[in-house]
């Protein structure tokens, strides 16, 4: 099976193209912005027609497209979510190879819903921020472009490569300069808010099933659990070895934050620093994810707690 992976460099795509390369029966070719890729395309900025002929020369029969931004504002956003996805979708249309698409989307296009509820993929997307309405947009995109294609809304990617400025990436550093500093306690905010985690290695499972199957449409990929910040945060520090006191502090009003605790230069007293949660799903999200278990034959396999542990390895390695 041929396959064209586009994003590849990314926090999803390394890890669906380990999946992939492992696969004997798959030759894989990566296309990407980066100098390692094997063919360099701008998806943003590139035109349908040059990636069209692209695509017809290497003739792969899967494209999966793991390539998008997660910050920055709406033009940027909606530059590298979903204009580069209306490209891919329009020069499949005009390729004379067939492929199959599968698309990476995300559960922040469907927004806050009720604490205590499992999301399916028959809920009415109401997403709370720029990034939610770029990927739903793409998504939409996608299921209206009459191609042999499948969307998998990944909720919250854990493990190892977790990004450094994501909700657990803070923590892990947090803790690390704690620990460094010798601080006897840490100081977070934001704990309430609970959240879907899922390891990415699980998620690049779920992309190889998915390039496989004939499943077409919306599929959740999660661990199908919402697990609170504030005990992520204990297991975080219990691997690593943390014996300090955590406080969590009051969350200021306004938009839902994360806080971390930094040291002012000028005093020993530790000051809040607060950053918005990045997804705009408000204090609750859990996926259902029946649907990857009965089309794809998937279910997640690596518990939080691995996934904590390997994300503090890497912050640890920066002592």
């Amino acid at each position: 099976m041929r396959v064209l992976l586009m994003g590849a460099n990314g926090f999803i795509g390394r890890f669906v193209a380990d999946r992939l390369l492992a696969d004997p029966a798959v030759q894989l070719t990566a296309l990407g912005r980066g100098d390692d890729a094997d063919v360099r395309f701008d998806l943003a900025t590139g035109s349908p027609g040059a990636l069209t002929r692209f695509l017809d020369a290497v003739h792969p029969g899967v494209v999966i497209n793991c390539a998008g931004a997660t910050r920055g504002g709406a033009r940027e956003l909606t530059r590298h979510n979903t204009v580069a996805v209306a490209t891919v979708c329009e020069a499949l249309r005009r390729s004379g190879c067939g492929a199959r698409l599968v698309q990476i989307g995300c559960g922040s296009e469907y927004g806050p819903s009720q604490p205590g509820s499992s999301t399916a993929e028959d809920a009415v997307p109401r997403p709370g921020g720029p990034y939610g309405v770029s990927k739903l947009a793409a998504t939409e995109l996608v299921l209206g472009s009459g191609l042999d294609a499948v969307v998998l809304r990944v909720f919250s990617p854990a493990g190892p490569g977790t990004p450094a400025g994501s909700p657990l990436g803070r923590l892990a550093e947090a803790m690390r300069r704690a620990m460094q500093s010798g601080d006897g306690e840490l100081k977070l905010g934001g704990l309430g808010v609970q959240r879907d985690f899922v390891d990415v290695r699980d998620v690049a499972r779920a992309v190889h099933a998915a390039s496989l199957s004939a499943a077409q449409g919306v599929i959740n990929i999660g661990s199908g659990r919402a697990v609170r910040l504030r005990d992520a945060a204990a297991v975080l520090a219990r691997v690593a070895g943390y014996g300090g006191a955590l406080h969590e502090l009051d969350t200021p009003p306004g938009p839902l934050r994360t806080a971390l605790a930094h040291p002012r230069p000028d005093s020993e007293h530790p000051a809040p620093v607060a950053y918005p949660y990045p997804d705009g799903c408000g204090s609750w999200q859990q996926a259902d994810v029946r649907t990857a278990r009965d089309r794809l034959g998937w279910r997640p396999r690596i518990n939080l707690e691995e996934s904590l542990a390997d994300i503090w390895m890497e912050a640890a390695c920066r002592i």
